[in-house]
């Protein structure tokens, strides 16, 4: 090689290796299969990232014609938590326990439409709530509990006089549900642990629900147009609705950063002194599933997937379920640090998005919440300091 061209090829390889930025961390991520999937599993977890991530419906592939997305993907980017720009709009239901009323566009506002329709708008004098996506990471550790488990930290009537009083949502299951040994029925009801409101028993039915009400797509398991309101063709099949549902049930959980910063640990501290634990149930366990890699998992999710009043700040005059208007489904905490990764680097957090700071949402809590509100806002500056940088490292 020319002895001039030597330096200056090589000057290149070191210049370009400095503009190549570094992989990130693996805790800085919330896309990612969890560890110990076989061969086999990892080619269909593939196969469902792709559905999740890469498809994108159009009028050939069935969207619509009224939706609210294109894709499952656009909502949760990165498989984080959505931006305002992609929140859902809920109406139609204000009375625990009844079907949504069909009738007047219920249960969800499909706000877009393909051209030649008019999207939905939401009929005068109906109520209506906003729901901001969720971040799907670690879901299929949250479906492996048992209901028996979720059912150790319900205390409807608070005999235990500490103010906290979460109750499960039993949901009337879908035709196409099939229960798990770990789902026990009550009245031929299930315990819902997905959603906002936690109206979804398991991720199939979150899944179909999605494609049917966001994107219009008719599957085998919800055959009814979101338009007609008649039964057509299905427009996924049911190999890619069992793909993006084992893409969800193993995707990783979010991995705390930092844990050994002392400012983290007596953040982590200031939040069992505050009780928030007493919802945001830090640890479970998970039994014996059909997954390997799910079983026998310890995890920190920081919920326990119950039903609590929230006070009237956070009324949003519509329920599901059995839910009242006034409660909601614990959120897990995990991954709440990496959400402006996903929101366009700021903060929309609660059901709708409308708190802009980890702070702004610890001073929305109300009803069960408010002594742990109240608790915090006599914090000193540090303790105060120190939670938010624990619940950022979540």
């Amino acid at each position: 090689m020319n002895r001039v061209l030597f330096p200056i090829l090589l000057l290149l390889l070191l210049s370009c290796e400095d503009l190549i930025p570094a992989a990130p961390e693996e805790n800085e991520l919330l896309d990612g299969p969890t560890e110990g999937l076989s061969e086999a599993e990892s080619a269909v977890f593939l196969a469902g990232d792709i559905a999740f991530n890469d498809e994108v419906f159009t009028t050939k592939t069935g969207l619509g014609p009224l939706f609210v997305a294109t894709s499952c993907g656009s909502c949760h980017a990165g498989d984080g938590k959505g931006h305002p720009f992609t929140t859902l709009t809920r109406f139609g239901q204000t009375v625990p326990n009844i079907t949504p009323d069909i009738s007047i566009g219920g249960p969800q506002l499909q706000n877009r439409a393909v051209p030649g329709f008019e999207p939905e708008s939401i009929p005068a004098g109906a109520p209506s709530m906003r729901i901001n996506p969720p971040a799907v990471t670690g879901l299929g550790l949250l479906a492996a509990l048992t209901d028996a488990q979720i059912l150790s930290n319900a205390d409807p009537a608070d005999s235990d006089g500490d103010g906290i009083s979460g109750v499960p949502n039993y949901i009337t299951p879908p035709s196409y549900f099939v229960p798990e040994p770990h789902h026990q029925p009550l009245a031929g009801q299930y315990i819902g642990r997905f959603g906002k409101k936690a109206v979804a028993i398991d991720l199939l039915q979150q899944t179909v629900n999605a494609y049917n009400q966001d994107m219009g797509i008719t599957s085998s398991f919800e055959p009814i147009d979101t338009f007609t309101g008649l039964a057509t063709d299905p427009e996924v099949s049911d190999q890619t609705v069992n793909e993006v549902v084992f893409y969800l049930r193993t995707l990783k959980a979010p991995i705390q950063r930092n844990p050994d910063d002392g400012e983290i640990i007596n953040g982590s501290t200031v939040f069992t002194s505050l009780e928030c634990g007493s919802c945001h149930t830090p640890q479970w366990t998970t039994l014996t599933t059909d997954i390997s890699a799910l079983s026998n998992r310890t995890f920190y999710p920081y919920t326990d997937l119950l039903l609590h009043d929230m006070g009237p700040a956070l009324d949003d005059g519509v329920t599901e379920g059995a839910a009242e208007t006034f409660e909601w489904r614990t959120p897990a905490l995990w991954g709440l640090g990496l959400s402006p990764d996903s929101q366009g680097g700021e903060f929309f957090l609660m059901h709708d998005g409308r708190a802009q700071s980890i702070e702004e949402a610890i001073l929305l809590h109300g009803g069960e919440a408010m002594d742990s509100r109240m608790a915090y806002e006599s914090l000193s500056s540090t303790d105060r300091k120190d939670l938010i940088k624990f619940l950022k490292s979540l």
